[in-house]
């Protein structure tokens, strides 16, 4: 092929689908399984100096700068590490059975002061035991031995190559059980990615369970608010309330709901896509019913889903609260414009009066102008036809008489010019 140019994250993108390997184990084994997740701003790079730390205590290789994930041999032991959007796991795989089973010694890879000096808090840590299986009723007395009854999940998985069980309860040591049960033919790779679901099953089923914690926390907060609003909502119907008065409560109100739904959209968000996970994990195991017992699908039906479908009501009653509280603000927007409107036209009317009874007067008061300046002029027009009086033998008076018409229409003439002038 002629050279083509390729796109700078062409092999970084192809990598990623191939970057978790599935670890490889046989039968029987164990492993140890932990999942950290710090409050608050996560630090990655403390969390590589611990993975580091512990490296360096077996003399392990350090993993590529800002890889992900991690796997080698520390010791007799195989470690893989993962780094997650909010979490890191650490998994340990050591070969070969153990009396009494789900004993807690794969822990012991990890130092007590190094677990004390962990970034982070524990989400969920489980301990793995795999066995060849017997027979279905052997299977049955282990399970029944090792969980509690009322809440044991078993299931046959991957067209019967395994039977997995589990009863998703803490045991005295802090940590989940897990059992695989594996036929003689199965491979190291198919157990590994089992022992991988169970896994991802376990932490992912936990973080999904933050966001019900989130939403009963939350749940007590919109209580509160919900009543405030349907007081206010009250007050909007009540021809008393000032509309501008309980329009700034709705509004303090308003800003309340959507500040919670901004601090609990991420929550919410990552525990609908971890629950998703959860299902999508179980459904990949092809579950089969193990004489009669629920199915790690049904637990999570009757268990797991009632709670998911809490979140998303509280999800959604967060969402009709804040729908409710625009409406009943664009109402009362609606509401205080019209009375605005009303008491503009009110002033403008009462304006229009006063220029009206204004302009009254100013007419009046011209006239009053126009009768003050021909007094004036009409005393100067005397002076001046004083001499015609004595001359030709008029009196003062008519010659008064025959001058204040003149000098009046003169006046009224002039004042009226000059009033368009202006105007």
């Amino acid at each position: 092929m002629p050279p083509i140019t390729d796109h700078p994250l062409r092999y970084t993108l192809a990598n990623e689908l191939h970057a978790r390997p599935f670890p490889r184990i046989g039968a029987p084994s164990r492993a140890a399984y932990l999942a950290m997740m710090q409050e608050g701003k996560r630090d990655k790079d403390a969390e590589r100096a611990h993975l580091i730390d512990l490296l360096d205590r077996f003399g392990a290789p350090h993993p590529q700068p800002d890889a992900t994930h991690y796997s080698g041999e520390i010791g007799q032991f195989t470690l893989k590490w993962e780094s997650h959007t909010e979490f890191v796991t650490y998994t340990i795989f050591a070969m070969g059975g153990h009396e009494p089973p789900f004993a807690a010694d794969a822990f012991a890879v990890f130092p007590e002061e190094w677990l004390a000096r962990a970034p982070g808090q524990r989400i969920t840590s489980a301990v793995i035991n795999v066995e060849t299986a017997s027979t279905d009723e052997g299977i049955i007395e282990r399970a029944q031995k090792w969980f509690v009854p009322e809440s044991l999940a078993i299931s046959r998985a991957l067209d019967d190559a395994v039977v997995i069980a589990a009863d998703f309860r803490i045991d005295t040591a802090g940590h989940m059980r897990l059992a695989v049960f594996t036929r003689d033919d199965v491979g190291p790779q198919r157990i590994g990615r089992v022992i991988q679901r169970l896994c991802e099953i376990e932490t992912y089923k936990a973080m999904a369970m933050l966001g019900l914690n989130h939403a009963g926390h939350m749940s007590r907060e919109l209580y509160r608010i919900d009543a405030s609003l349907s007081s206010l909502l009250a007050d909007m119907a009540s021809a008393e309330a000032d509309p501008a008065n309980v329009l700034a409560q709705l509004l303090e109100v308003s800003g309340e709901v959507e500040n919670i739904g901004a601090q609990s959209a991420y929550r919410f968000a990552a525990t609908e896509a971890y629950s998703k996970i959860v299902n999508q994990r179980i459904d990949v195991l092809r579950e089969e019913r193990f004489q009669g017992r629920q199915t790690f699908g049904e637990f999570m039906m009757r268990r797991f889903d009632p709670a998911m479908r809490t979140v998303e009501a509280t999800e959604r009653r967060l969402k009709v609260m804040s729908d409710r509280a625009l409406r009943a603000g664009e109402l009362l927007r609606t509401k205080v414009d019209v009375e605005r409107s009303a008491q503009n036209q009110a002033l403008l009317t009462s304006m229009d009066k006063r220029a009206d009874l204004q302009l009254r007067l100013q007419k009046t008061v011209e006239g009053l102008s126009v009768v003050a300046v021909s007094y004036y002029a009409v005393n100067i027009a005397l002076y001046l036809l004083g001499p015609l009086s004595t001359g030709y033998d008029i009196s003062k008076t008519a010659l008064a008489a025959g001058t204040t018409p003149v000098v009046l229409l003169l006046v009224w003439l002039l004042l009226r010019r000059l009033r368009r002038h202006l105007d």
